[in-house]
């Protein structure tokens, strides 16, 4: 496979740089698209900067915002969930975003039985339709692998979207870590608008006791099956980005994260060759 990867940054990959360091990050590794966070302290969007100014900045080296990360817990709609929504489209909406990473509810005290999770998730998606079109971005739904998570898996994502059509606002993250975690077999490339990737190195950690916190760049040790799961998506026909969410403190700490991604990168491409 010749063709080159597409890489995007998540702001989770270097969450103590400035953002014009990371930007900057970005552009020298040649990666043309970014995402930002909501949930890191001291930086956008918690530290107050205006999304004009994040606009400005990527403009002015030719990087896009792919999304903002992340409305959550999505799938329990209610009158707070809906102000957190509508703030999060208009920031993305006025930053260029292209959309918005949703996740579901994480949570081992959830009460809810199936059918109540899948009441919920309809109505979130139908309450959430119209207010992402009327700020012109995409909902990106994103599973998380967990045991205790609402939306384990796409499956049921793909046929609320269906049922309730919106086909034309949402479309689905495909996190390798979570897609992993979640043994689900199934790849929606014609709904897929982003992709995660993250390795996990610790081949003796139950699959069940993998958390964030093991979450590395994907190298040589990676026991998820990134390139795998990457190969599956592009030739299904997925040809969007692949962007980079390593949760580790022992990247965040890194002196060289420039080095360390670009080697990430490497490895990919040549996984993938």
């Amino acid at each position: 496979m010749s063709k080159p990867l597409r890489f995007a940054l998540n702001r989770m990959v270097a969450p103590r740089l400035s953002l014009p360091a990371f930007i900057e990050l970005a552009a020298t590794l040649k990666a043309d698209a970014i995402e930002i966070r909501n949930d890191l302290e001291g930086v956008e969007i918690e530290d107050g900067t205006t999304p004009e100014q994040v606009r400005e900045l990527c403009a002015a080296r030719g990087i896009c915002v792919l999304s903002i990360n992340a409305l959550y817990p999505f799938d329990v709609w209610n009158a707070e969930r809906r102000l957190q929504a509508l703030k999060l489209a208009a920031y993305a909406r006025d930053c260029g975003a292209r959309g918005l990473v949703m996740c579901p509810l994480n949570d081992r005290g959830d009460s809810r039985n199936e059918a109540e999770r899948a009441a919920d998730l309809y109505t979130a998606l139908t309450e959430l339709a119209p207010i992402l079109r009327d700020h012109g971005i995409l909902g990106f739904i994103e599973p998380l692998g967990f045991e205790e998570c609402s939306l384990r898996r796409k499956h049921p994502a793909v046929e609320a979207i269906k049922a309730i059509g919106a086909q034309d606002v949402f479309r689905l993250v495909h996190d390798t870590f979570h897609h992993h975690l979640s043994g689900e077999q199934e790849f929606f490339p014609e709904l897929t608008g982003l992709v995660h990737i993250s390795g996990v190195e610790d081949a003796q950690a139950p699959l069940t006791s993998i958390r964030d916190g093991h979450r590395v760049l994907v190298g040589e040790g990676d026991i998820l099956g990134n390139a795998a799961q990457i190969e599956t998506l592009l030739a299904s026909g997925y040809g969007g980005y692949l962007s980079f969410e390593p949760f580790a403190d022992s990247i965040h700490g890194l002196a060289d994260i420039e080095r360390a991604i670009g080697a990430s990168m490497d490895h990919l491409q040549k996984s993938l060759n």
